[in-house]
């Protein structure tokens, strides 16, 4: 069993870059609710309490009781984190003057703190918060300030808990690596988790949880679907049957191409062409929401249906990576949208669920997939939603939709893969608007269709910035389309960043 540090979530924006930072330091982390402490699990080796939107002294704030925590391991409480370990200690947290948010340095450091070994008097640090401790408890010593922070960081004497004002896990944070280096030291961390490590576990782990058992898999042709196929393929063998349902709302040639890079990774596969029942269950619809669901039922239906013409099926394998994970653990309980990948299948089909994935963000299921020896156009494709272009194509889907979507796409993806701009970018894709509008076609007047161009820059989806793509590609592409997609005749960029847009547009 791995070693591995829990980061307690109080609700951060920046929580899922705390644990991304701990393993890229080859260390292996969880996020759990503020309040679900795993206590009696023997491999926890340290904790790290995150930042939240809150202040201590809100009535709503999200607060638990550490006492135990902090007896047990070492603990490094960031912003709120640190507000909390003093505030719950008997210290006081204030309303700052000015919000302090943006680059400060350390101004004084102490040296031969543990926490901040190695890290330079005037580092630069990344503040972000509302709130500021005014009076330390007794036993809190400081050890870092900034100009206006005093507290800026501190150790509680007598225990192995430090506390933070500031992000040692953004970018800005320069020497905020070390700091989170220095604690896993502190923790008496190994380092030993990467993804040859994580395979060699996770194929072992399969093995003694299916035996003999039989899984089916459904593909979408995407990263991680095509990685659990590798995995489980690698753990059980022919005892897996995959099967990739088309939707008609894949790309241009998707169905074919992709069939065929599974048959070159020999994985057992079953592709069914579904297009006209699902157009026809679409036929009329417009609500994004009305849409996701019938493409979810629809996907569950012809799954199920092709499922009951195997034999002794007694697990479903899926494609569940970490970020749907904290997003269904949500400490506040919202929802955004419905799941595609979580839907209802387990249930209807009476199957028990295996997710080797669940656990890694995408950027590792990459990393993974490189060391099972995957082509890496198949590891480097960029995120596609379930609903395919479902969700790209705004109010109700014909098959003459389809089509012009499809053509644009095609062009778009592989003047950026012509252009070497694709693996630069998170994830592109064309949308095809339900506005009409007046252009000129020769000496002919046109009403016609408008598409707009998406590519945006991420490193986990939870947010992303549009991307700035050279203004001569985007006039190629867009002379490209107008000229060979029949019924389109404008082009739009999106410029919109994430939040407050989404990354897809429905």
């Amino acid at each position: 069993m791995h070693e591995k540090l829990i980061i307690l979530d109080f609700g951060s924006q920046t929580t899922q870059l705390i644990g991304r930072r701990v393993r890229e330091l080859n260390t292996y982390c969880e996020i759990v609710p503020y309040n679900k402490f795993p206590f009696g699990d023997p491999t926890v080796k340290g904790v790290i309490l995150s930042g939240s939107p809150y202040s201590v002294n809100d009535a709503n704030s999200f607060k638990t009781d550490l006492t135990n925590i902090r007896k047990q391991y070492p603990v490094l409480g960031i912003c709120y984190g640190a507000q909390f370990l003093a505030y719950s200690s008997g210290g006081k947290v204030e309303n700052a003057d000015s919000r302090e948010y943006g680059r400060a340095h350390l101004t004084y450091i102490n040296g031969d703190d543990p926490l901040l070994k190695d890290i330079p008097a005037g580092s630069q640090v990344w503040m972000s918060h509302g709130d500021t401790i005014t009076v330390l408890p007794e036993s809190f010593r400081i050890i870092a300030s900034t100009e206006d922070v005093e507290a800026g960081a501190y150790r509680i004497e007598g225990e192995d808990t430090w506390g933070v004002q500031f992000h040692p896990e953004v970018y800005h944070t320069k020497d905020g690596t070390q700091l989170l280096d220095n604690f896993l030291t502190i923790c008496g961390c190994s380092r030993d988790w990467t993804p040859a490590s994580f395979i060699e576990s996770t194929v072992a782990g399969l093995k003694e949880q299916l035996k003999d058992d039989k899984v089916i898999l459904a593909l979408s042709g995407g990263v991680d679907s095509s990685v659990t196929a590798v995995l489980l393929n690698k753990a059980i063998g022919k005892n897996l049957t995959c099967i990739f349902v088309d939707h008609g709302l894949l790309r241009k040639n998707e169905f074919e191409n992709v069939l065929k890079d599974y048959e070159h990774l020999g994985l057992n596969v079953i592709g069914v062409n579904a297009k006209d029942r699902f157009y026809g269950e679409l036929a009329g619809v417009t609500d994004p929401e009305t849409k996701r669901k019938i493409i979810g039922k629809g996907f569950i239906d012809v799954f199920d249906e092709e499922a009951h013409k195997l034999k002794d099926i007694k697990w479903l394998g899926q494609g569940t990576i970490y970020p749907d994970v904290i997003e269904s653990l949500s400490i506040t309980g919202t929802v955004i949208k419905s799941h595609h990948n979580v839907g209802g299948l387990p249930e209807k089909m009476n199957l028990k669920l295996v997710e080797p994935l669940r656990l890694l963000f995408k950027d590792e299921v990459r990393r993974v997939g490189t060391e099972l020896g995957m082509m890496p156009h198949l590891i480097k494709r960029h995120p596609f939603p379930g609903p395919g272009l479902g969700i790209r194509i705004l109010g109700d889907i014909t098959p003459e939709k389809v089509r012009i979507l499809q053509e644009a796409d095609d062009i778009y993806m592989s003047l950026m893969r012509e252009w070497g701009l694709y693996d630069q970018i998170w994830q592109a894709g064309a949308i095809l608007l339900p506005i009409r509008s007046v252009g000129v076609m020769g000496d002919e007047r046109t009403y016609e269709n408008t598409i707009a161009l998406r590519a945006v820059t991420s490193t986990d989806a939870m947010t992303a910035d549009w991307a700035h793509l050279p203004y001569d590609f985007l006039a190629k592409v867009s002379n490209d389309i107008i000229n060979k997609v029949k019924g389109v005749n404008r082009v739009v960029y999106d410029i919109s960043s994430k939040p407050p847009a989404t990354i897809e547009w429905e």
